[in-house]
C-alpha cells in the first residue's frame, strides 16, 4: 500500500485502505492486482488520467510522419522537365520525406529501359547529397521505380 506522497504504508486491510484514502479525499487505485497481495495506491485518479492524457498529447506533437511522395516521369520527359522534377524531389527530402521515383512506359518505349534508368541516375546524381538510395531502378510490369530517403541529420 502507498498513500499519495509515495511513502509505503505496508500491508494493511482493504476497508482500513478505503478508510484512509476516503479522509484524504482521494482514491484507492490498484497498481498491480497479479502481486501477492495486491498492491494499491492513493491518488486523485482523475488528475492521474488527465496528465498521462497529456503525456500522451505531448509525446504524438514530438512524432514526424514520414510520406512517401511520388514523382512520375515519361522515358520521353525532357531535361528541363527533369530539372523541374529535381527541385520537387529535393524539397520532399528536406522536408523529411521518401520520394518514389516512377517511370511508366506506354507502347514500345519498354524496349529501351535504360532511358528511364539513365532518368532515375541523373536525379538521384542531383540529390546524393541530401538522399540515400533505398531501391535503384527496378522493372515492376510496365514501370520503373526507385525509392530514396532523406539523410539523416
Amino acid at each position: 500500500m502507498i498513500n499519495a506522497d509515495g511513502e509505503q504504508l505496508g500491508v494493511i486491510s482493504t476497508d482500513e485502505a478505503r478508510r484512509i484514502a476516503k479522509e484524504q479525499d482521494l482514491d484507492l487505485v490498484e497498481v498491480n492486482p497479479k502481486a501477492r497481495p495486491p498492491v494499491c495506491k492513493i491518488m486523485d485518479y482523475g488528475r492521474f488520467k488527465y496528465e498521462e492524457k497529456k503525456k500522451q498529447n505531448e509525446a504524438k506533437k514530438r512524432q514526424s510522419q514520414v510520406e512517401l511522395k511520388e514523382i512520375k516521369l515519361r522515358p520521353k520527359t525532357d531535361d528541363h522537365d527533369i530539372a523541374f522534377k529535381v527541385k520537387h524531389v529535393r524539397r520532399f527530402l528536406e522536408e523529411g520525406n521518401k520520394v518514389k521515383l516512377t517511370v511508366r512506359f506506354r507502347g514500345r518505349e519498354i524496349t529501351h529501359p535504360e532511358t528511364a534508368k539513365r532518368q532515375i541516375d541523373i536525379i538521384i546524381s542531383e540529390v546524393e547529397d541530401l538522399a540515400i538510395v533505398e531501391n535503384s531502378g527496378r522493372m515492376e510490369g510496365r514501370t520503373m521505380t526507385a525509392i530514396l530517403a532523406p539523410k539523416r541529420k
